[in-house]
């Protein structure tokens, strides 16, 4: 086994030690705080047909609100937490949404996408509140917005680093969430930047609510 695939195992095994428990509750605690998703699911605006991928999909939520959103489309899943994909599997089958949406267990640095959903690309690719728990999402975020098809758009928000809010609420957030394993990333926008520079993308960047979440797209010229 390589040293790639023991760490994906690791970060697996952990995750769901983290969300074992919490995933049985999770969607009702982070409505309150993870900002930003409704309005990235209303901009996604697939056409018919086309594909959804969210990398880090969690309990499955996101992709249920978004297939009731888009019933043309056609949605997919991934997240490296089992516990999170039973949620995620459960809900889905409960929303009669089983046949629109498919999801698979893998690491999001590298997953083959042919071989878990046979698609090539994908017309839409969605990071949300994922990228400041990934360890490497540096490469996650690369290997997203390589799977765009040739009018394809990757979105995502998450935390941004609260910079037009009081500085004492910004040390308890971020000391709160560091003991679930997340880190906002105070580089994302240059990483965005930098990605679609290097892909030949075009980039977009919007920050909100005074800096609490950031939103960015990157999308084919």
């Amino acid at each position: 086994m390589t040293a790639t695939a023991t760490g994906a195992i690791d970060a697996g095994l952990h995750m769901d030690r983290i969300y074992r428990h919490q995933r049985h509750f999770y969607d009702l605690t982070r409505k309150y705080y993870l900002l930003g998703r409704d309005a990235l699911i209303r901009d996604l605006q697939p056409g018919a047909g086309e594909s959804v991928l969210e990398i880090g999909c969690g309990t499955g939520r996101n992709l249920i609100r978004a297939a009731r959103r888009y019933p043309k489309a056609r949605f997919f899943g991934l997240d490296i937490s089992s516990e999170m994909l039973a949620t995620a599997r459960a809900s889905i089958a409960r929303a009669r949404l089983s046949d629109r949406i498919t999801l698979a267990e893998a690491d999001a640095t590298g997953f083959d996408s042919i071989a878990l959903f046979g698609e090539a690309g994908f017309d839409r690719v969605v990071f949300s509140y994922t990228l400041s728990m990934i360890p490497d999402w540096r490469k996650a975020l690369d290997h997203g917005a390589g799977l765009l098809n040739s009018s394809g758009r990757l979105s995502l928000v998450d935390f941004g680093q609260q910079e037009h809010l009081p500085k004492p609420f910004r040390a308890m957030l971020f000391a709160w969430l560091a003991k679930f394993d997340v880190t906002p990333r105070a580089d994302l926008r240059g990483m965005v930047e930098t990605t679609a520079v290097r892909r030949n993308l075009a980039a977009h960047w919007q920050p909100s609510l005074r800096g609490y979440a950031w939103s960015a797209s990157i999308e084919r010229r």
